[in-house]
């Protein structure tokens, strides 16, 4: 894998792979979105508001996968000073966060019919709370200072201390009494979701993952231009 961190390999395979990528993702989020709002039936319980779990489950895993790739990313960086480490932490922060609001707005929105309130201080959804925090404060960090490096440095620390919460989010509904419902798509004894809800909220899932990289792709694209182009300043300034 330590070709695939060198900014030129990268430039060239990003190239190739980003329309692939940004095709597939309009294909799945058209397909799994039209079905899940519109041919999917509600749920025997929930009703009709079962259909926001098509914009909430999918948000809530991107949270949680986008901060577990800043972290690997801040890993190769702080231990092997790869150089795209930085950048692809840096670049991937701001959709981080972005999916997270998505996620807790949704949930909250989903929560008013379901509890009653649009929100309640359980496990689940303080730690989710707790990952928006971690994304603003690793943005914060990486522009603190004048000096990129001690920047970048900071928020890789940051990133790699609150990776902890991830599995907290991931397994608050087994440890703890929490008003969220339990896991009911990864779990030892199979979903327990009904087909006709569960495929479109893959092919969803799946078309939020690819439209993720894509936007990845065009920041860090974006974020290594910048780079080089602060290099040639500082070059031409001396």
């Amino acid at each position: 894998m330590h070709r695939f961190a060198n900014p030129g390999q990268f430039l060239r395979v990003s190239a190739a792979l980003l329309p692939w990528v940004s095709a597939g993702a309009i294909v799945c989020l058209a397909t799994g979105l039209i079905w899940g709002f519109v041919f999917a039936p509600p749920d025997y319980q929930q009703g009709e508001a079962v259909r926001i779990i098509y914009i909430h489950v999918p948000a809530a895993w991107m949270a949680m996968f986008i901060y577990t790739c800043i972290a690997a990313a801040s890993a190769s960086a702080l231990i092997w000073r790869h150089p795209l480490g930085d950048l692809i932490a840096r670049a991937a922060s701001p959709l981080g966060a972005g999916f997270t609001f998505i996620a807790l707005v949704s949930g909250s929105l989903w929560g008013k019919p379901m509890w009653g309130r649009f929100w309640v201080w359980d496990a689940r959804l303080t730690s989710m709370l707790i990952l928006f925090f971690l994304y603003l404060g690793h943005m914060a960090l990486l522009n603190a200072f004048d000096d990129n490096q001690r920047g970048n440095k900071a928020a890789a620390i940051l990133a790699l201390v609150g990776f902890v919460n991830v599995p907290i989010i991931k397994f608050s509904v087994d440890w703890w009494n929490t008003m969220h419902q339990p896991e009911s798509i990864f779990r030892a004894g199979g979903p327990t979701i009904d087909p006709s809800i569960l495929i479109p909220l893959m092919i969803t899932a799946l078309g939020f993952t690819l439209f993720f990289v894509s936007l990845l792709i065009l920041r860090v694209r974006s974020e290594f231009i910048a780079a080089r182009l602060r290099v040639m300043a500082a070059a031409a300034g001396r």
